[in-house]
């Protein structure tokens, strides 16, 4: 289908992959439009199975795609080498099929599924490549070629579009296909990944068309005395030669690896890590129980064959009592760790274990009894035993990333939990503490790069929402310079330094900072929601939807990026897809204030999900309830005020903006791109407010 060249971007400085046209090709009309079409289908798709495509454009009259430089080996290489155990192959289906699933919902089908274009990237994760043959599913394309004439075509030529070997009954029948195509030959795919062959064979291209065609492949039992039936049957369900009689959707081959007992969304090595049982007799230890198991958290999701699922998912199982196999049901996770916490003075105690939750069984489990100053010692044993437990082999650079002690000092770590536990509220009075907790930690240890970040994204969320004062922002400046330079391997480190680049206006500074950080930890929710809103502060809605989306999927139970998300569609004009965003924010949002119900963010971002989706007294009960929880902060009256821009009632919509304004909330760039207050613009208060802003704006400082 053409060359692929390694590259960089040199305005983003990543690394993507250049598709051209085979040499010859690029000035033929068809080659043209069949590039352009490849670019307008993946372009759709935004998915973490399936590798991105960033843009189509001309070098020297030659047409070529930019799309995500996928590094790692394809599974056609890695079945040449292995023979896949069966939870591999299980969570490869499953990441292909989820992929896929993304892709036909969205209309767009792939017609060609091999090894060959399934990549295992250097962190195990699973994408989709090359959609160069897929085509906009219509259902008034009409036929091609009959059988006989492809058949004929092929023994003269060669193999026909598609890969001969996977092609569904009816694409070689000329017919257009539908998803069913694409499931019949993710069957061939699955049938040789557990078997080391494909299941239609012959010595030629013709005869294995005529295969596909005609004969029955030899039942997968017949290879795999021993393995599960149920394989036997997901088989069956793709490779039916009537399309008829196979899986309707990949909705349902996910449904069949369900019923093998594997959960789809789960692999093999997914943990939950539950909050430890604060065993300290005082609820005032519970910042430091919390700390603890972030840490011990942030610790496994170092190595990259682990699948740690998200803070805000565990957060509502905190202190409940629940089995090990209804955890692991309701979160779709494989294992689980749990354990206590006990401080008294300088002596810790600490009890883990790790628990299978198909079996129920323990798999490893632990006590420590030390001196607090050996608190990261402990963490760096439960993630090294954890590995060990679920064989996992550590590579040198994992093994140095868990090792790495943050602080020297237990009281600038017991400052910095402090800190840590009530950022999170994001209201001012907490934020104010949490700068204050970070600020004693550095004064402790002048040399700890978290707390400088600490400080930093404290110094940041305040210039945004409350008090957008030149000395926040240049504290915001300071501390995340510091952080960077006391640890540049850290990606927390370099998200708070691109938030503090973005507020400064400094666009492309930040998005080099985004970009390293998301390098170094591809799962940081924080890397690619930032990296969201400093697009969209730009006013750049695609580039600002694709990383809401990306950090959507990281955190499946968080509300805040999937709103976003659903924003940024609406302004660019893609009503269906806001309003699948908008319905999950509601979901998520609905969940988080039935745990939380003064949560002022969740009801008012909450608010406006109601509604995109029409539930506009709903809309307003959410919008009146935060703001009677903080009438006075400028972001509440912010996003308050968006409400009623949304629902006409221009005055009152005014009314709270200019108040928002008074108040210290000063984000221009993000008055003057959100969607939700377009309604606004031209009157001539709106245009007075903006006129206020700029004139409130100070001298961008330096570092």
């Amino acid at each position: 289908m053409g060359a692929v060249y390694r590259a960089e971007d040199l305005i983003l400085h990543r690394e993507v992959a250049l598709k051209f046209l085979p040499q010859g090709s690029a000035i033929d009309r068809d080659a043209r439009a069949r590039l352009l079409k490849e670019a307008q289908a993946a372009s759709r798709l935004n998915h973490p199975n399936i590798a991105t495509i960033y843009e189509l454009n001309l070098a020297e009259d030659a047409p070529f795609i930019s799309m995500e430089l996928v590094t790692g080996e394809t599974l056609r290489d890695y079945l040449r080498r292995s023979n896949p155990a069966p939870d591999f192959v299980v969570h490869t289906a499953c990441a292909i099929a989820e992929g896929l699933r993304e892709a036909h919902s969205r209309g767009v089908l792939h017609h060609d599924i091999k090894p060959a274009n399934v990549m295992l990237d250097a962190r195990f994760g699973v994408k989709i490549l090359d959609f160069g043959l897929s085509e906009l599913a219509r259902p008034d394309r009409g036929s091609a070629d009959s059988a006989e004439a492809l058949l004929t075509r092929t023994a003269s030529r060669g193999s026909p579009a598609g890969t001969v070997e996977y092609m569904a009954p009816e694409r070689i029948r000329g017919e257009a296909g539908d998803p069913r195509s694409d499931i019949f030959s993710f069957g061939v795919l699955l049938y040789e990944c557990l078997s080391g062959r494909t299941p239609f064979r012959g010595e030629t291209a013709v005869d294995v068309l005529h295969a596909i065609l005609h004969d029955v492949y030899l039942p997968l039992r017949s290879l795999l005395p021993d393995g599960d039936p149920g394989w036997e049957r997901l088989i069956a369900g793709c490779l039916a030669k009537a399309p008829a009689q196979r899986f309707s959707s990949m909705q349902e081959v996910l449904d069949a690896l369900h019923r093998l007992g594997v959960p789809a969304s789960s692999p093999e090595k997914s943990i939950a890590v539950l909050y430890f049982a604060n065993l300290s007799g005082s609820k005032d230890d519970e910042y430091f129980r919390d700390g603890m198991t972030e840490d011990i958290q942030t610790e496994l999701t170092k190595v990259a064959e682990l699948r740690l699922l998200p803070r805000s998912a565990v957060l509502p199982l905190r202190d409940k009592t629940m089995s090990v196999s209804q955890i692991g049901h309701d979160l779709s996770a494989a294992y689980v760790l749990d354990g206590t916490v006990r401080r008294s003075g300088n002596r810790l105690r600490v009890t883990a274990q790790l628990a299978d939750t198909r079996t129920g069984h323990s798999l490893w489990a632990e006590r420590y009894d030390r001196q607090m100053e050996d608190v990261f010692a402990i963490q760096d044993e439960i993630a090294q035993n954890i590995a060990r437990a679920l064989r996992v082999m550590l590579t040198e650079q994992e093994k140095r990333a868990i090792e790495k002690v943050p602080t020297r000092d237990v009281q600038a770590y017991d400052y910095y939990l402090r800190g840590r536990r009530i950022f999170y509220d994001l209201r001012r009075k907490s934020l104010e503490y949490a700068r204050q907790m970070f600020a004693r930690a550095i004064v402790i240890d002048p040399g700890y790069a978290a707390a400088y970040a600490g400080v930093a994204n404290s110094c940041s969320f305040i210039y945004m929402w409350f008090e957008a004062s030149d000395d926040n922002l240049k504290e915001a400046m300071r501390a995340s310079r510091r952080a960077v330079d006391l640890d540049p391997e850290s990606a927390e480190a370099r998200a708070s330094r691109g938030l503090a680049e973005t507020l400064n206006r400094n666009y492309g500074d930040a998005a080099r900072e985004f970009e390293e950080a998301i390098r170094l930890n591809p799962r940081l929710y924080e890397a690619s929601y930032l990296y969201g809103r400093c697009f969209f502060a730009q006013g750049e809605m695609e580039k600002a939807a694709e990383f809401f989306r990306k950090a959507s999927e990281l955190d499946p139970a968080d509300y805040q990026a999937i709103q976003h998300l659903a924003m940024c569609l609406s302004a660019l004009g893609r009503p269906e897809e806001a309003r699948e965003a908008s319905l999950a924010c509601q979901a998520r949002a609905e969940r988080h204030v039935e745990l939380h119900p003064d949560d002022v963010r969740a009801l008012y971002l909450g608010a406006s999900a109601h509604l995109l989706l029409g539930h506009r007294e709903r809309a307003l009960e959410w919008a009146h309830r935060a703001l009677a929880l903080d009438p006075e902060e400028g972001t509440t009256r912010y996003n308050v005020a968006c409400t009623y821009a949304l629902l006409g009632e221009t005055d009152r919509a005014l009314d709270l903006l200019e108040a928002a304004i008074h108040s210290g909330f000063g984000n221009k760039d993000w008055i003057d791109n959100d969607p939700d207050l377009s309604a606004l613009h031209g009157t001539t208060r709106f245009e007075t407010l903006r006129g206020l802003l700029a004139a409130k704006e100070t001298k961008s400082p330096s570092d």
